[in-house]
């Protein structure tokens, strides 16, 4: 594990930023999810991109609300990582907080049940 400097503080306040500008509607609806910071993708995280071009920034792993029935109980909780290294070497600080809070709001959605697909057509891609 990599040790925590300020500049892993200020990524973690980044994350931060982004969910408290969430909708209090919205952030009210998130439960059993952990949203975590991790460095790098690891190799065996899941790719979840078609292009092997793409660059992942972030990942949601759980089970969407839209597909949960009547039998989803005590389990884990869904889990959304934000890849800072990624997200560092990608973009310019002055682009970096705008660009975190679009990977948190698109891994959310995913939570909510939006695709790829549908996050494309929103902007959110």
């Amino acid at each position: 594990m990599a040790p925590v400097d300020k500049e892993t503080l200020d990524f973690y306040e980044l994350v931060e930023r982004a969910l408290e500008g969430l909708p209090p509607e919205l952030s009210a609806l998130l439960d059993n999810v952990a949203i975590v910071v991790d460095e790098w993708p690891g190799y065996s995280t899941p790719l979840v991109a078609d292009d092997p071009e793409d660059t992942l920034y972030g990942l949601y792993e759980g089970v969407p609300l839209t597909e949960r029935g009547w039998g989803y109980s005590g389990v884990l909780p869904d889990k959304i990582t934000i890849f800072r290294g990624p997200l560092e070497r990608d973009f310019e600080p002055s682009e970096l907080e705008e660009q975190v809070r679009i990977t948190v709001v698109h891994e959310i959605a995913h939570y909510f049940g939006f695709d790829e697909d549908r996050l494309e057509e929103l902007g959110w891609g």
